[in-house]
């Protein structure tokens, strides 16, 4: 399984467990977006903590239920170091975290895509956890703008072009075409386990 399928895979714990213990008193992932002259970020974030109610070392799958009840059924990868230190009983903290920066450049630089990967398990012999992150940074290129629309489109490294709204007409105003973009999206994903807490 590549670094990426497991930050996805973790992710999908803390969005199959939302609904937890989140951020937002609403119940829903915290979202806030800065704004700056010619530059975006949003960025996003849902933590979530459930107890493990079901084990079933076979098929290493696991039952996590929330404070509400809700139970939800994970299987946990083989990446995943020391899977038989799990209890019933024990409690998973999970943060799942995303960031999107747009950035106008009045450049000529050329189109590129990087990507860069990282994760950390946990040492043997400890409670399973870790974390996980990715950061994916992309130049391209803006060929055309539509001042009526908001629409923007850009044209990426491998000829793929996407087109963008920008609902901020102050933003709009200062992308012409043949601007660039560097877009920067970050993703990371942190889990521990504890121990159920003495009675």
């Amino acid at each position: 399984m590549t670094q990426g399928k497991r930050i996805i895979a973790a992710a999908l714990v803390c969005l199959a467990t939302t609904g937890i213990a989140q951020t937002a008193p609403d119940g829903t992932p915290q979202v806030t977006t800065r704004s700056e002259p010619g530059k975006v970020v949003v960025t996003g974030t849902i933590k979530t903590v459930s107890t493990i109610v079901g084990i079933e070392p076979s098929t290493r799958t696991v039952w996590l239920k929330n404070p509400k009840g809700k139970v939800v059924q994970v299987v946990v990868g083989e990446e995943a170091r020391n899977f038989g230190q799990l209890r019933v009983g024990d409690v998973v903290s999970a943060e799942y975290s995303q960031a999107l920066t747009v950035n106008l450049k009045k450049t000529n630089a050329p189109l590129t895509a990087n990507e860069t990967e990282s994760v950390e398990r946990a040492a043997p012999g400890t409670k399973p956890g870790g974390s996980a992150s990715r950061e994916v940074t992309v130049i391209a290129n803006v060929t055309a703008v539509n001042p009526h629309t908001g629409e923007i489109t850009l044209k990426g490294p491998q000829g793929n072009s996407v087109d963008l709204i920008v609902k901020d007409p102050e933003q709009l105003k200062r992308i012409k075409k043949g601007d660039q973009m560097q877009v920067v999206y970050t993703e990371a994903v942190a889990i521990s386990v504890e121990p159920q807490a003495s009675k």
